[in-house]
């Protein structure tokens, strides 16, 4: 299936996606913030989607968004932010970065698992 990476702070999150992406077959990786989710993206090669949060310490995630937006290399990854965030205003920070979709957590796996698919057409 697809090579995701999950950028969040929270240990238990991330596990708790990464069994629901396994669970569908997909392929994870991890950071635990912006800076490291920058890392795994230049060290992770074939990485087709991101799944990141906007609260981390370090980098927040549009902030990521915004330096992934600027690399040529990764600019057409889609992005999805799982957050507990929702305000217009930082939606459309966000969109203005290429995120394709905005889900807020607690969230659906299976609204997730479906997004994913459209998104990445499988």
């Amino acid at each position: 299936m697809a090579k995701i990476l999950i950028v969040d702070d929270s240990e238990t999150l991330r596990e708790h996606v990464k069994s629901v992406l396994k669970g569908a077959s997909h392929e994870v990786i991890e950071a635990e913030n912006g800076i490291v989710g920058l890392a795994q993206l230049k060290n992770s090669a074939g990485i087709q989607l991101i799944l990141c949060d906007v609260n981390m310490p370090e980098m927040d995630g549009i902030t990521m968004c915004s330096k992934v937006f600027e690399d040529v290399e990764f600019k057409k990854i889609p992005i999805f932010m799982l957050t507990t965030e929702s305000s217009p205003e930082l939606k459309e920070r966000g969109k203005s970065y290429g995120v394709k979709a905005w889900v807020t957590k607690p969230f659906k796996e299976e609204v997730l698992l479906s997004a994913i698919k459209k998104v990445l057409n499988l």
